[in-house]
């Protein structure tokens, strides 16, 4: 135990000296109590826990109804405390081996004062190159793909308030404002749109909720679910999508203060997220049941007032900060490719990551299709970057006897075995390759197949309902 003893303390005492050292330059740049010390720097608990509630749901609160009628109330359910729980072991895993890279590192003297560490780094640094291009190719393609569907959700939301536009043009416009994400330096600087994004969900989540019950169950509702095989397992991995918001835990924990107080922040978010997703998406599907299998936004089916409108709005402002979150991680490889990472240059950085946003811009006209993108992405992406690599990797760093007896992180304490903790790793890798990558990849790709033959790549107007013909309408 000595050996662990030494190990932790020496991690702890790198870490106070890297939370010290960014304390002395933030005091140098800013007033102490400074307005814009208190929006803009964060590094709090606290502010990890936001940014991970926050990010956790976004646009997906909007299609998890769409999920329960694909495959009914009870596994909706059960499937997403099940998600829930598993991706919140695999955030504590990545929180592990980030921990136990930076403990290493930083025993070799490694500054990181001015650079953003990231996960294929620390696939990298604890398992070599091989490791390294699987987890940035993974995560890369996750972020890129995390970013399409906020684009996508965009449009897709301000239709349901100005209906003059088409989609396309929609997301043509959304993408520009998307764009000024490349201001934002780092996730230090999400502290203020974190808090204000958790507020945003929690509204739009409630506002699903009272708005169903209060509607009340459509005329001859049907509760059908599930129905076919391949509904089923696409809103299943719509789920796992769901919980699999973690492809940023590392740049999140690179922000923080004292990175070693993450573990159980992602399950403690999760359990708040639990009171937003279940709740609507229950209400949703009992009151208008089968309806909801081709209306993939919730929006769709609750009549326009002041409070959808709202909603609408403030899920528009969201999905802006959930782009930053999944696109932030993508500006720092493409900075550290073209070697603009160490730039202090804020107005240099942005210019440098405009390049980023194009094509995020361009497969969201081709690929508009909101609700099944979600679940294509889950299967093919997100099974691999949060829920097998990390439990894979974690695995192999601590396959030896001297690399666990001196590990940087104890065995937590609802664990302590690790015969116990690759019994779990196993059981994750195995079911989500089965379950959330296999049948969920075939059933995804079916349904993704199926809208391209129905509406095209590039679809202008993806689900819109037809317009009365002029002078028609009720005044």
């Amino acid at each position: 135990m000595l050996p662990q003893k030494q190990a932790e303390e020496a991690m702890v005492s790198s870490f106070n000296l890297t939370e010290r050292d960014d304390r002395e330059e933030e005091k140098a740049e800013e007033p102490r109590f400074g307005l814009k010390s208190i929006l803009w720097h964060g590094g709090s608990v606290y502010d990890a826990w936001f940014s991970c509630a926050s990010n956790q749901v976004a646009q997906v609160l909007l299609t998890l109804p769409y999920s329960f009628s694909q495959m009914g109330m009870l596994s909706g359910i059960i499937l997403q405390v099940f998600y829930g729980l598993l991706g919140s072991w695999t955030a504590y895993l990545i929180s592990v081996l980030y921990v136990e890279y930076r403990s290493r590192k930083e025993k070799e003297k490694v500054d990181f004062k001015n650079h953003v560490i990231q996960w294929f780094e620390v696939l990298d640094g604890l398992l070599g190159p091989y490791w390294k291009a699987a987890g940035l190719a993974f995560n890369c393609t996750f972020l890129l793909f995390g970013s399409v569907i906020q684009l996508i959700a965009c449009a897709s939301n301000i239709y349901y308030i100005d209906d003059h536009l088409d989609k396309r043009t929609w997301t043509y416009i959304f993408g520009a404002c998307c764009a000024t994400t490349v201001f934002i330096p780092s996730f230090h600087n999400y502290r203020i749109w974190s808090f204000l994004g958790l507020g945003m969900t929690t509204y739009t989540a409630w506002y699903l909720t009272i708005g169903a019950i209060v509607n009340g169950q459509v005329e001859g509702v049907k509760h059908s679910g599930p129905k076919k095989l391949v509904l089923y397992f696409t809103g299943a991995t719509n789920i796992l999508y769901t919980f699999g918001g973690h492809a940023v835990t590392v740049e999140i924990m690179h922000a923080m203060w004292k990175p070693q107080k993450f573990k159980y922040i992602y399950l403690l978010a999760t359990l708040y997220v639990f009171t937003l997703t279940l709740p609507s998406a229950t209400a949703m599907y009992w009151a208008f049941g089968d309806q909801l299998l081709t209306h993939s936004n919730a929006f769709a089916l609750l009549p326009r007032n002041g409070w959808r409108d709202a909603a609408v709005v403030l899920m528009l402002i969201h999905q802006f900060i959930t782009f930053g979150f999944a696109c932030t991680p993508l500006y720092f490889v493409w900075e550290k490719v073209i070697g603009m990472h160490d730039t202090k240059s804020i107005f240099l950085r942005a210019l440098v990551r405009l390049p980023v946003v194009v094509p995020i811009w361009f497969l969201a006209i081709i690929f508009p299709f909101f609700g099944p993108i979600n679940s294509a992405v889950g299967a093919l992406l997100v099974s691999f970057t949060v829920y097998i690599i990390p439990s894979l990797a974690h695995m192999l760093t601590f396959r030896s006897a001297s690399a666990r007896q001196n590990a940087a992180e104890k065995l937590p304490s609802f664990l302590p075995s690790w015969t116990a903790m690759y019994v779990v790793n196993t059981f994750t890798v195995v079911w989500v390759l089965v379950v959330g990558f296999g049948f969920g990849g075939w059933a995804s790709m079916t349904n993704f197949i199926k809208q391209v033959d129905t509406f095209g790549l590039f679809a202008k107007c993806y689900q819109c309902p037809p317009k009365a013909p002029v002078g028609t309408k009720n005044h």
